[in-house]
Order: structure tokens, then sequence, then C-alpha cells
């Protein structure tokens, strides 16, 4: 399951969201350390837009509803005046919380068109600005396209075309060697997508894609959110780490009951 990977890749990536160590041993350190750890929006907002999904309801009002239940699990400070006030108008936003969240429509959305389109309108509720809109599209897609048996290359390939190297500074066709030297925490949508996609391709199973988020300066709890059901559709599961233990351990009931139905 997709939403599944994208929980656990925001559970682990949380510990090195702020304040990662400059001298983190990414290969070798645990996949859960003595640092802060634990869900955070990205997760809420996943599990808003399959609750609103699974039970037909409406995106927005579903997104407010969960949302106002978690008003400190780490909103940025425009979706969170969004989720609190009552103007739930879109911003023209570009941040990469419109890619976060929409792990469960790439998963659960069988037709390719359906799939884009139902992804383009959750993000615009928030989210329209192009890049936003693009970044949601394009996680979802590349969730479609390894839960359809698509290899790594195409779907390097679909990324590619989406954030060249000629227009993106961290475009997919930049390797992690490349970008480890000169990457900045980033939580634009154009900053995260592609290189949250290259902690993917350049991966060998769900771990290394981790590892490979650890290390980068990087969101790297939205990078796990983002690429992370990717990995779980395309590895078929967690392999070497006990994923659903994690994921059974640091939700709550109420959002451990969303992500089972």
């Amino acid at each position: 399951m997709a939403i599944k990977g994208a929980v656990l890749g925001d559970i682990l990536g949380s510990q090195y969201e702020f304040k990662r160590p400059v001298n983190l041993d990414w290969v070798n350190c645990p996949l859960i350390s003595n640092r802060p750890i634990g869900f955070t929006d990205d997760t809420v907002m996943t599990l808003a837009v399959k609750k609103a999904i699974t039970e037909k309801k409406d995106i927005v009002e579903t997104m407010v509803e969960v949302g106002r239940k978690y008003p400190r699990c780490g909103f940025g400070r425009s979706f969170r005046r969004w989720i609190l006030s009552d103007d739930h108008l879109p911003y023209n936003s570009w941040g990469n919380g419109s890619a976060m969240r929409t792990s469960y429509i790439g998963e659960a959305i069988d037709d390719y068109d359906d799939m884009q389109k139902v992804a383009a309108e959750v993000a615009a509720v928030s989210h329209n600005h192009p890049e936003g809109i693009k970044g949601a599209v394009v996680t979802s897609t590349c969730i479609w396209m390894a839960k359809h048996g698509k290899d790594k290359q195409e779907i390097y390939d679909y990324v590619l075309k989406e954030y060249p190297v000629s227009e993106y500074e961290y475009s997919i066709g930049y390797s992690l060697e490349e970008m480890r030297s000169r990457y900045k925490w980033d939580v634009s949508c154009q900053g995260s997508v592609p290189a949250a996609m290259r902690c993917f391709y350049e991966s060998i199973d769900y771990e290394s894609f981790i590892r490979n988020i650890f290390s980068l300066p990087c969101d790297s709890d939205t990078f796990g959110a983002i690429a992370g059901g990717v990995a779980e559709e395309f590895y078929g599961g967690f392999k070497s780490i006990n994923g659903d233990f994690i994921i059974d351990e640091f939700l709550d009931d109420y959002l451990y009951e969303i992500l089972q139905r």
C-alpha cells in the first residue's frame, strides 16, 4: 500500500527534518535514533485525503475536520491558517504540502487520466500555483506507475520530463552525489519532488531509499511522504524494515483506523 509507504517515510524522516547532524553517518546510523520522532502534518493530511475519498466527503471539509484535531503537528504557517480559519480559499502556494498528501490518489485510482485529474483537484484547494499542482500530479503519477508495473527508468524519464535539468536546480537528472554538496533545505514542490524521486531512483529497497533521504539536508519527513509511496509500491513492501510495527507504534488510534480502512 503506497499510503503506508508515505506514512512510514514521514515518521522515519521526521527525525532529521530540522537540525540534521552535519556529520550524520547516513549509511550506518540506526533507522530510529534517540531524536524526536513521530507522524507530522504530512501523515495527517495524507490520511485526511484518504478519508475524503473513501467516504465520498468534501475534500476541504475533511481536511479541515482532520487537521483541526492536530493543530500542532507541523503545519506551515500559511496552511495552518488555512486549516484553522474560516477562509479556505486557495492561496497560490507552490509548497511541498500538496505533494506530500497525495499518495492515496496514485494508489486507489486506476484510470490514469482520472488519477491525474483528482491529484490536481486535491492540490488546488490550497496549493493552486502551477508548481504546487504539478508536484501533486507527479507524485501521484509515480505511485500509479510503480503500482502498474512500470520500471524504474520509465518513472525516472517521466519525472525528468516534468523537471528538466535546464529548468530545475534539483532535477532528478542530478545524482545524489552531485546534490549532497549543494542541496539546501527547501519546502517548495520544485525543490522537493524531483530530489525525493532521485532518492527512490538510486535505492535498491525501501531501507536504502530512506537512507538516501538521510543523506541530504532536506525536508526529510516530506521527502519520505512524497516518494515513500513510490518505494513501497515498487519494492512490494518494506522488506528489512518492520514498517507495520513502526506505523502501529507511532500512529494514534484515530489515524490508524483511517489507514486500515
